[in-house]
């Protein structure tokens, strides 16, 4: 297969709002890397924070950076020392790009490796046409897993990792945060079988998504619901075992920490916006654990979600929105209404 010198890429050209289209040259990649020609993409909160170049990004990203970090592909070329892979093989992978150093990944704690980097933040990422990426990263995929949904494993992936970190199994799950991360942290909670299942946002858009993604929970929108009434509602005589904070909101985690049980557990996503008081005495008087959850874990997060993809877990509809990359612009619009699922870009 001949290949291109040049290819379209999206990238953060300057500093400032928004993103650019460019003919960018095609990677070169290593002996121990693929070359992934990128199929669909999907945009992310992370994309997000780059588009509105606020303190995160201008703090954290380079420019110029070819921007994006969920994909799926077919790998087009590989490396010498490269096997076990093969072209034309439909893959996504992992976007962390770790060392091989540290006391963590020396352990196989591939994702609390703290030399991580990240592609389309640190690294010339997936809003191309092509992706180089190391081989380590890559993760072959299935027939029966479609390109929409190879597009979003990343978030899914956060989604897994966060709802699977406690036992969910008859447990009744609480989790704060309506975006499609959270959503799609209920239908992981449902198929592993949780027994009431509980939503709650202030965006009423996000929560009738929820729940036509997941029919079957329970969504509030606490401005004019109270979590004690729903408590009630739903015969839980203590409150929530299991909360998994989605939103980075305090108001949000006090409300979890008040409806949680003596003794129940907490898995943390949502970030903050800087720093947030904490009733850290509610939390020990209430012997509550509480867990920091980073990206997936590698590879045990991507083994579990494919497996439960394969065994009838549906987040296909937490996909609102699917465009072109040439109408990239739209895409960005829709995710920053407040009002999208998630917003896939179509490359091919």
């Amino acid at each position: 297969m001949t290949l291109p010198n040049t290819m379209k890429a999206l990238e953060k050209s300057r500093p400032e709002t928004g993103l650019w289209m460019v003919q960018a040259p095609v990677p070169e990649i290593g002996p121990d890397e693929v070359l992934i020609k990128v199929k669909k993409t999907g945009i992310c909160g992370t994309d997000i924070h780059i588009w509105n170049w606020d303190d995160w990004a201008s703090a954290t990203v380079p420019t110029p950076m070819i921007t994006g970090h969920e994909f799926v592909g077919e790998i087009v070329e590989i490396g010498r020392d490269v096997t076990g892979l093969a072209i034309g093989q439909r893959c996504s992978g992992e976007g962390h790009l770790i060392g091989t150093d540290s006391r963590q990944s020396r352990a196989g704690k591939f994702h609390l490796d703290p030399g991580t980097r990240g592609i389309g933040v640190n690294e010339q990422g997936a809003f191309a046409q092509y992706l180089r990426l190391p081989a380590f990263n890559v993760v072959p995929l299935p027939e029966s897993i479609p390109d929409e949904i190879g597009a979003i494993l990343d978030p899914l992936g956060n989604a897994v990792h966060t709802a699977l970190s406690f036992d969910l199994l008859g447990e009744d799950v609480l989790i704060t945060g309506a975006g499609p991360i959270g959503i799609m942290a209920a239908a992981v909670a449902r198929h592993a079988r949780a027994r009431n299942v509980v939503i709650t946002d202030i965006n009423p858009d996000r929560l009738k998504l929820a729940q036509h993604v997941v029919p079957t929970l329970r969504a509030v929108d606490v401005r004019s619901e109270a979590l004690e009434d729903v408590i009630h509602e739903l015969g839980m005589k203590e409150g929530f075992d299991v909360g998994l904070e989605m939103s980075g909101n305090q108001v949000a985690l006090d409300q979890m920490v008040e409806s949680l049980v003596m003794g129940g557990k907490i898995a943390l996503l949502g970030i903050p916006p800087g720093k947030s008081p904490v009733d850290w005495s509610r939390i020990v008087f209430k012997a509550i654990t509480i867990k920091g959850v980073y990206g997936r874990e590698m590879f045990e997060t991507w083994y579990k979600m494919i497996a439960m993809l394969e065994n009838g877990l549906d987040v296909s509809r937490v996909i609102t929105h699917e465009f072109t990359v040439d109408q990239f612009k739209d895409g960005f619009e829709a995710m920053l209404s407040g009002r999208s699922g998630k917003v896939v870009l179509n490359w091919t």
